[in-house]
């Protein structure tokens, strides 16, 4: 019988007995960094919220970054990124799988402009973001996609398995429980820009006063037929 052990693990197992067997790399597998990704790795935390207005879109999200939940390490991350001339992506799970995934995007939505001389629809990228979030390396990311083309106003939630939801309104992160009260209550089908602005502040304030995830102040997109508008805010009160 062909025995499959490589001769260097067989003069291993002789001289070192003790020690655990050596397992050879596989196609796929990566080694443990041996970090843990609840403490060690730098995650938004988070507040992110999408809405439909009369004339587009509105995204919103705090700035705090933290380690697990217990430790700030950045109040002014920029959480929602243009990702498209008329599309903007929010940043939620991990900072590096978050970057990373807003990276690939853009490069792919530049491409396939360049290629065939039109942008890409909210629909087609919205699939794309959620085969990315499936098959790709970007792990613990759950955002949010608002945009505009010619069928209208759009909001996506993408979930980390690569599920893609469309809605008038959404919230992912880990503020979303008490956003979500305050949005339901303030939220307006065909409400206009300014209103919806106030709507999406009122309610990422309200996370922060009970995650400790969010907090920081605020960014806020716009988005509409003219392209996408990112405003940062020091206090939430200035948004309203």
């Amino acid at each position: 019988m062909h025995d499959s052990q490589p001769e260097f693990s067989r003069a291993r197992d002789r001289l070192e007995p003790d020690l655990p067997p050596v397992h050879e790399p596989r196609l796929g597998s990566l080694p443990d960094s041996g970090a843990d990704e609840n403490g060690d790795v730098a995650k938004t935390g988070t507040t992110t919220i999408g809405l439909t207005t009369a004339d587009g879109v509105v995204v919103a999200t705090d700035r705090r970054a933290s380690l697990g939940g217990r430790f700030v390490s950045n109040k002014r991350v920029q959480k929602v990124e243009q990702i498209h001339p008329n599309a903007a992506l929010t940043l939620v799970g991990s900072v590096g799988g978050a970057q990373s995934f807003i990276r690939t995007l853009r490069a792919e939505v530049n491409l396939y402009e360049s290629r065939r001389g039109t942008d890409m629809s909210m629909k087609a990228l919205s699939t794309l973001a959620g085969n990315f979030a499936r098959g790709g390396p970007f792990f613990a990311i759950n955002p949010i996609l608002g945009g505009v083309d010619d069928e209208g106003a759009h909001v996506y939630s993408i979930d980390p398995a690569g599920g893609v939801m469309e809605d008038e309104y959404t919230v992912t992160g880990s503020g979303l429980t008490v956003a979500y009260g305050t949005l339901e209550d303030r939220y307006e089908p065909g409400m206009d820009t300014d209103d919806a602005v106030a709507a999406a502040a009122a309610s990422v304030q309200a996370a922060a006063e009970r995650d400790t995830g969010s907090g920081n102040g605020l960014y806020i997109a716009v988005v509409d037929e003219s392209g996408v508008d990112i405003t940062s805010y020091d206090e939430y009160e200035d948004a309203f």
